[in-house]
């Protein structure tokens, strides 16, 4: 396209509202984010009816201050992108509602976009030379996935999470070992002060030649661990419990992933979701890609967390393919990857 295309975002899929203004597809010209996570720490997770009201606190502020930073009017967009899918019910339709209003009352296109297809699209931000095909690891709190991206809007799974996500699984021995939501950069940190290789937690693979992941097990061997010293009295050492969980995780994402470039002949890796943010996860992923000789990229730790700048990635690229949304537009909680 000649002109250049402004997308207005919004996510509010989770516990962050955000709003941002990102050009192309692949510039930000502000990405604005209201975390709510000290308001849930104290319940040691998201809680959906408090979650949904937070947004709605939050939804008109982040939007005005998203067009502020950008520079740009609203009527100068051209097209407002929304999250809505999947993620807390309650939650996305506070910025679906809000999308609906702005893009009804701008008479501007409407475009519905997937939240996971934006943490993917945040590679597209990170790099502005990267582009389908690529294999992506989507590795969050609520997501396990190895993905080959044929294109900007084709995606086919290649393996997912048969329980736990590692995120999920990561806040759950957090909150055992006494560290505060969400666990994952606090075992992170922890672990970096620990031995990986003092305790010798289970690397679950499931069936062979399979890019499917289940971290359920691993996470109770953790538990029976430090239930098993509790009982026997025996001290532990948090530091090498986080260490030894981490490593155990990082081991199969790292080993699947790049399998799956392997077995494809794809020589494109990509990182997406908040786990990607694990320091621990990029230094192993990045070095294998190295050995490997596969080009690698892992969007920064502001981009792999909940954003609207992804949003408006991914928005650009719905919008340019012309999958544009009416007012029935609805939240889909559980929304695959791929669907429309």
């Amino acid at each position: 396209m000649d002109k250049d295309i402004l997308i207005l975002a919004v996510e509010s899929s989770c516990d962050e509202t955000a709003a941002a203004v990102v050009k192309n597809g692949r510039e930000v010209l502000s990405n604005i984010i209201s975390s709510q996570i000290a308001t849930h720490r104290i319940y040691g997770g998201v809680v959906p009816e408090i979650a949904s009201r937070k947004h709605i606190e939050a939804i008109d502020w982040v939007i005005d201050a998203a067009l502020e930073d950008a520079k740009v009017k609203k009527e100068e967009v051209d097209a407002v992108a929304v999250t809505y899918g999947p993620g807390l019910v309650g939650a996305l339709l506070v910025g679906l509602s809000e999308a609906k209003a702005l893009a009804f009352a701008l008479n501007k296109p409407l475009v519905p976009v997937h939240h996971i297809e934006g943490h993917i699209a945040a590679n597209y931000i990170q790099n502005k030379d990267w582009k389908p095909p690529f294999v992506c690891l989507v590795v969050s709190g609520g997501h396990t996935h190895i993905v080959y991206v044929r294109d900007y809007d084709s995606f086919d799974i290649l393996g997912h999470t048969r329980d736990d996500a590692a995120g999920e699984a990561m806040d759950k021995v957090a909150r055992v070992l006494g560290l505060p939501y969400p666990g994952g950069p606090h075992i992170d940190r922890l672990a970096a002060e620990g031995d990986p290789n003092a305790i010798a937690f289970p690397r679950v693979t499931l069936e062979s030649g399979s890019y499917d992941f289940s971290f359920s097990g691993l996470k109770s061997a953790v538990l029976n661990y430090l239930n098993r010293a509790e009982m026997l009295g025996e001290k532990t050492e948090p530091a090498n419990v986080a260490a030894g969980f981490q490593q155990a995780v990082v081991d199969v994402l790292v080993e699947k992933a790049v399998r799956a470039c392997e077995s494809l002949g794809v020589k494109r890796l990509a990182m997406a979701g908040g786990v990607s943010a694990n320091s621990q996860l990029r230094a192993e992923m990045e070095e294998s890609c190295r050995k490997k000789g596969i080009e690698f990229c892992v969007p920064a730790p502001i981009l792999c967390t909940d954003n609207a700048a992804m949003i408006g990635s991914a928005g650009y690229y719905e919008f340019i393919k012309g999958n544009i949304a009416d007012m029935s537009l609805n939240a889909y909680p559980s929304l695959k990857l791929g669907e429309r």
